[in-house]
């Protein structure tokens, strides 16, 4: 029980930061969960929670999803995240997880020098939607990828984040029937995801609130912080599981 209560605990502050930001939950969520059921678990349990909430944001936000840039972000990303789910189990991802990280710290710090908003077009949000949907097949989550070509949008901070959460809830969606097939979900793993979709929807409507509150500058401000945290977090955590 203490170990449900501080899963739920958790679950509701990574909601919140992705609710806010658009991602960074799952790492916050996922190490949590890895340690109280190991990670070949905890992956599928992952998926099942932030089915919640990323559909959660997408309700909060429905007004103003964007369809194009998701129709060419979807285009390439559920392809590849069927392949990436596939191979979840025989193919190390540890290596691939230092170089996003690396991408994404290079990417806002070439934003930040060059002092422009780096604009997004169809050809890039395909790209961005087959590297985001291959690296959350098989390492469970790739939101720090898929947002940093949706901020290239230039969007209000709603639509950024009801548009990045709908491909994600789609992605999760493919991963979940693929697990599903592969009986890496049964009803220990259900009860899990339910329960903590619950601290995920709450966690979601706190976010939108905050950032209501916020003007375009400081929530691109915000995104770009937690890309950088992103990166250094996928670059130390590969290099711990490489030198393994």
């Amino acid at each position: 029980m203490p170990d449900l209560i501080l899963i739920f605990c958790i679950a509701f502050i990574a909601a919140t930061i992705s609710g806010a930001a658009g991602f960074g939950g799952a790492l916050i969520l996922l190490p949590a969960l890895t340690e109280v059921v190991g990670i070949k678990t905890a992956v599928p349990i992952l998926t099942l929670a932030q089915i919640f909430g990323n559909a959660s944001r997408v309700w909060f936000g429905r007004t103003q999803l964007q369809w194009k840039p998701l129709f060419w972000f979807l285009l390439a990303a559920i392809p590849l995240t069927i392949i990436g789910s596939y191979f979840f189990t025989s193919i190390d991802a540890k290596k691939i997880k230092i170089g996003i990280g690396v991408f994404l710290i290079i990417l806002v710090v070439y934003h930040r020098l060059q002092k422009k908003q780096i604009l997004v077009g169809n050809k890039e949000m395909l790209l961005g939607g087959g590297l985001t949907g291959l690296l959350s097949g098989l390492a469970g989550s790739a939101g720090p990828m898929g947002a940093a070509f949706f901020l290239g949008l230039n969007l209000t901070a709603t639509a950024y984040i009801a548009s990045e959460a709908f491909t994600a809830l789609a992605m999760h969606l493919v991963k979940t029937a693929v697990y599903n097939k592969f009986s890496l979900i049964g009803k220990s793993e259900l009860w899990y995801g339910l329960f903590i979709g619950v601290a995920m929807i709450a966690g979601s409507w706190v976010g939108k609130k905050m950032i209501e509150k916020l003007s375009r500058e400081k929530f691109v401000v915000l995104v770009e912080i937690l890309l950088i945290v992103s990166g250094f977090q996928m670059i130390i955590s590969g290099l711990l599981q490489v030198s393994k």
